[in-house]
């Protein structure tokens, strides 16, 4: 489908949630000094203005980092310096007059030896993202569908690599097609780290997701869920999540308390957090460590 623009949901509360785990990826990935590839299979425009006509229309960075102050959060330093370049990441959150897209991010993390692949099948998306990265060596853009491409970066040259897939899932169809090439880019590449980013539309569809990547035989795999209210049988996203194989062994144990303190700043009276892990080392242990909140 081509009529999903993700300008219109910049900044919202699963960009929140996307964006801090990026981070923390990113950042573990850059404390090494051997070199590491970048795939992000929906990459988007790049970056996105929030007084524009499209974040006007639908207002939803006001229930996302609207809500957010970066002196609430120094645990997120590295996260709130991408938003407010200059340094002044202190006043209200309100100021910010754009945010980063996940290539923006991933471009400010890249050293001189690694390198990223972008993949947006969006034509007008598309032409705003190459021109973002016009003259910028270590960034590759392609106009193509994303979920097939990212297939022919794996394994990357580096043998080290971060794989974003984070698709509009505006087709049904689309759960289990991404499920099916996740499963398949984990056979390709199986020491990288992947991060699924998904909406809680349907509980139904998000479980079937995590049965058949647990029944894939994937070991290492955590999930992290973050929601303005619980699940519903309305129209709409009520949370979203990420999935992420091969997580740093630090990022539970951060995402633990952060998650229940993101969830009472951005929907203090229902919000609603997840944490799971989905696989261990030994993917026949059973998983105990479980957390979330009910409403």
């Amino acid at each position: 489908m081509l009529s999903y623009r993700h300008g219109y949901h910049a900044g919202n509360f699963a960009d929140v949630l996307k964006h801090i785990i990026l981070v923390e990826l990113l950042d573990y990935l850059t404390l090494k000094e051997k070199p590491f590839d970048y795939v992000d299979s929906h990459a988007g425009a790049g970056w996105h203005k929030l007084n524009s006509e499209q974040a006007n229309k639908t207002l939803e960075y006001t229930a996302g980092i609207g809500r957010l102050n970066a002196d609430d959060f120094p645990e997120l330093q590295q996260y709130f310096s991408l938003l407010y370049p200059d340094g002044k990441a202190t006043g209200k959150p309100q100021r910010l007059s754009r945010y980063p897209g996940s290539p923006a991010i991933a471009k400010h993390y890249l050293r001189h030896r690694d390198r990223g692949w972008l993949f947006e099948i969006h034509p007008t998306d598309y032409a705003a993202l190459h021109k973002l990265m016009a003259g910028d060596t270590q960034m590759r853009t392609f106009g193509e569908d994303g979920l097939q491409g990212m297939m022919g970066r794996l394994p990357p040259p580096s043998k080290r690599g971060l794989v974003l897939i984070d698709p509009s899932y505006e087709i049904k169809s689309d759960y289990q097609r991404v499920t099916e090439q996740l499963i398949k880019a984990y056979h390709k590449f199986a020491t990288g780290i992947y991060a699924l980013w998904y909406p809680v539309v349907d509980r139904d569809r998000i479980n079937r997701l995590e049965r058949q990547l647990i029944g894939a035989g994937i070991k290492r795999m955590q999930l992290f869920e973050l929601g303005l209210q619980s699940d519903t049988t309305e129209r709409g996203m009520t949370s979203a999540g990420m999935i992420v194989i091969n997580p740093p062994w630090t990022l539970f144990d951060k995402m633990q308390p952060l998650l229940p303190k993101l969830a009472e700043k951005l929907a203090p009276e229902t919000g609603v957090y997840r944490l799971e892990v989905l696989a261990g080392e030994d993917t026949a242990s059973p998983r105990p460590r479980q957390r979330r909140n009910t409403r």
